[in-house]
């Protein structure tokens, strides 16, 4: 049953807005392990959630600012977000009294809508109820349609620093039917608008209810669609919105095409190749959350499937990301294979066919710190024995040294798995790497592998 292999890429509640976003699952890194054990007493698998921080709560009235983020469980690299226009203290006698077009309201636009929904304040002549309030946000929300580029923008930037709180989330939750489809509609547009409408998408879909009803409305579909129209910066943002919309067994089935025959599996082969092209400066690297994606999506047996189908190579593609200086990217591997380790029982040898890429991707990073002598490489292939025989880099995130072990162990519950282990020098890689290891959630599973193997 798919349960046994729940384990996703941690989540970040909305009320612990943290400036960083990362698959590292980095989520904003507050994590929530999934206690089902798996197969073989592995963990279950990697799921990552983002969320954009809230609109800083230091500044003064005058000025509202959403904070720098950092992109995980779910990475990533700090980059401030724009500052929202200006609030100035000026306030409407009438709300919006020409509608959505009237030109005289976009010098007072923010104030006045920021000032009643933020603080709970209305101008001088109206009182602070919860209808007036309700219709505050069903105004705003109107705004989002404009066809004034200065409205439109003024009301995103709301919106933004809207989903930045709890109490703010919920009010928008409460009119998920107009938020989402006009959020939606901005993703296509240039960047003023469409990323601070992906930022609030991403806020948004921390909520499991309104990620469900994103992925019923084809949210997956539309931001497929639009994923290689935009430029990088906004590109990024999309991928981290598909993490957490594959948070969702619902929206992983929408992003593997489930039930369309001639389509199933076209998403994923795109983000595959994506991922697999290597980044330049100029654009970044906005495909690098895919890791994190992959890890949602082979949490899921058909997922697996996918990914294992030799006639499609995926996993194969995914692996040499291994070899990335980007922990993110390293560590959305790790857990890929991981996942895809729990078919061994029924995929070994497919597994197998790729063991040229696999076991440098399993091995080297718990094979400790010291150069290998002659007579250890010389029972290793080639591919093994030569990183070995030099200075390296070594992997200092210890999730991803107990997710290659626990992939590790998995394969050696197989026969065949453990005779393969045997073959590459296995077993003595294994033991030269647990005398190096100080961390005793690692040691741990250097251990259980070594109750097979050794």
């Amino acid at each position: 049953m798919d349960s046994e292999y729940q384990q996703r890429v941690p989540l970040t509640a909305s009320n612990r807005r943290r400036r960083e976003l990362d698959v590292d699952h980095q989520r904003g890194q507050g994590r929530e392990r999934g206690r089902g054990q798996g197969r073989g007493r592995g963990r279950d698998p990697v799921s990552v959630e983002y969320d954009i921080p809230s609109a800083s709560q230091s500044g003064g009235r005058n000025q509202r600012r959403v904070e720098g983020y950092d992109m995980p469980d779910i990475g990533v690299e700090d980059t401030s977000l724009p500052d929202s226009p200006p609030v100035q203290e000026e306030y409407l006698t009438h709300a919006f009294p020409g509608g959505p077009n009237d030109p005289s309201i976009l010098r007072s636009f923010n104030s006045h809508v920021a000032a009643a929904i933020w603080h709970g304040e209305l101008p001088p002549n109206g009182q602070p109820t919860a209808t007036n309030m309700a219709n505050e946000l069903e105004e705003l929300l109107g705004f989002l349609s404009s066809p004034s580029p200065p409205v439109k923008k003024a009301a995103v930037d709301i919106v933004r620093g809207l989903t930045g709180s709890e109490d703010g989330l919920q009010s928008l939750a409460n009119y998920s039917d107009i938020v989402i489809p006009s959020l939606s509609h901005l993703l296509a547009e240039k960047k003023e608008v469409a990323e601070p409408a992906a930022e609030a998408l991403i806020n948004l879909s921390q909520n499991s209810e309104l990620a469900a009803k994103m992925v019923s409305m084809g949210m997956i579909k539309t931001t497929m669609d639009i994923l290689y129209k935009q430029e990088p910066g906004i590109t990024r943002l999309l991928v981290m919105f598909l993490v957490n919309l594959t948070q969702l067994d619902a929206g992983i089935d929408s992003l593997l095409q489930i039930g369309d025959e001639k389509m199933h599996g076209l998403y994923v082969m795109k983000l595959v190749r994506s991922f697999c092209t290597s980044p330049n400066e100029k654009n970044g690297d906005p495909f690098e959350h895919v890791g994190s994606i992959l890890v949602n999506i082979s949490k899921r047996e058909a997922g697996r499937k996918l990914l294992l189908d030799p006639k499609r190579g995926l996993l194969k593609q995914i692996i040499r990301q291994f070899d990335s200086t980007s922990s993110l990217r390293k560590k959305g591997v790790s857990g890929t294979i991981r996942n895809c380790c729990f078919e061994a029982e029924n995929q070994i040898q497919n597994l197998l066919l790729i063991s040229e890429f696999l076991w440098p991707a399993l091995l080297l990073p718990v094979a400790g710190n010291k150069i290998y002598s002659e007579q250890d490489t010389s029972k290793m292939p080639l591919e093994l024995g030569s990183a070995l025989s030099f200075e390296r880099e070594p992997v200092n995130d210890p999730e991803i040294r107990v997710q290659t072990l626990e992939a590790i162990y998995l394969l050696a519950l197989q026969e065949a798995g453990r005779r393969a282990l045997w073959s590459v020098n296995g077993p003595r890689l294994l033991q030269i790497g647990y005398e190096d290891e100080e961390d005793p959630t690692v040691m741990e599973a250097y251990e259980r592998v070594g109750s097979l193997v050794l």
